[in-house]
């Protein structure tokens, strides 16, 4: 019989990660050096926030479990007013916007693997958090999301050979800047995203 390839899911927070942690049964497995939750094949990393983190966390999931493929999935800010709170979208592309090349000065550009019949939305990725809207107006050109790991994510996935997706829900725009904002509609949209992703995304891997 085939063994089943394992899927792995890459969350920043646990805040963020506490649905999917519920809904898919997963149980803790070690706490260092990332905390790990695991069901059977499904395995969840909790990354911590930040590119450095995202694909440290990568790294560690591909030389540990060998996933077939690895999902990225947490709280993302839209970069203008057309998103609202709470919709999930799948990112088609990832803008490193700190990180421009030498001799072009063009932001770096990652592509992911993309699941067919899903919203999607081009994503800019920045070691900082985007919360004014001048900063969100310029991002505003070329993306419609904006958060601080998926770059490195599917950098460190390509690098291991690995297919990646990432899915987003909207906890902020440009009317919902305070941090206590992200954080009050990461606890109120979480689970709707968990829902979504549990029921409409993962049987499609």
């Amino acid at each position: 019989m085939q063994k089943k390839s394992v899927t792995c899911l890459i969350i920043a927070t646990l805040p963020e990660a506490k649905p999917f942690i519920k809904g898919l049964g997963l149980q803790r497995k070690s706490a260092k050096p990332f905390p790990v939750y695991r069901a059977g094949n499904l395995i969840a990393v909790i990354s911590g926030i930040g590119k450095a983190n995202s694909a440290m966390a990568v790294a560690y999931a591909c030389l540990e479990f060998n996933p077939s493929k690895l999902v990225n999935l947490g709280a993302a800010g839209a970069t203008d007013a057309s998103l609202p709170l709470g919709a999930n979208l799948h990112v088609c592309l990832a803008v490193e916007y700190d990180r421009p090349g030498l001799r072009t000065k063009a932001p770096h550009e990652h592509t992911p693997d993309i699941l067919r019949g899903f919203p999607l939305a081009a994503m800019g990725t920045l070691d900082r958090p985007t919360l004014a809207a001048a900063e969100r107006r310029i991002l505003s050109k070329k993306t419609q999301l904006a958060d601080m790991e998926g770059a490195a994510f599917i950098q460190a996935c390509r690098t291991f050979g690995k297919k990646c997706y990432l899915f987003k829900f909207v906890t902020d725009t440009p009317a919902h800047a305070r941090g206590g904002d992200i954080v009050s509609n990461i606890l109120k949209y979480r689970g709707r995203f968990s829902g979504f992703f549990i029921n409409s995304v993962l049987p499609l891997l």
